[in-house]
């Protein structure tokens, strides 16, 4: 199974507001909404989050969008390795700040 940032950046937005929207999710990432959706369904199979509708509301539209323990731990997966990227940038951009004082 493959990963990149887009799926990152999704799996984070999910679990900060389940009952987001497709449309929100696309205005916040700078996604199209077939990105989206494209995207959405691509984590349903990999069995990373669930999609259920509102229960209480009327429109049936809207879900809730839940990560499952697949999920979670792919995202702590993901957040580790995001860290461990930019640890490794801020060394490098260091190394070469500190070679231009000497």
């Amino acid at each position: 199974m493959s990963f990149n940032q887009d799926d990152f950046d999704l799996l984070r937005k999910i679990e900060k507001n389940p009952r987001i929207s497709q449309r929100e999710l696309a205005g916040d990432l700078g996604f199209s909404l077939g990105k989206i959706n494209y995207c959405l369904k691509a984590l349903k199979e990999k069995g990373l989050i669930k999609a259920e509708n509102f229960k209480q509301n009327k429109n049936k539209i809207n879900y809730l969008y839940i990560l499952t323990p697949k999920g979670i731990a792919q995202k702590t997966k993901l957040t580790v390795n995001f860290m461990k990227r930019k640890m490794k940038e801020y060394e490098e951009l260091k190394k070469e700040i500190d070679n231009q004082k000497k």
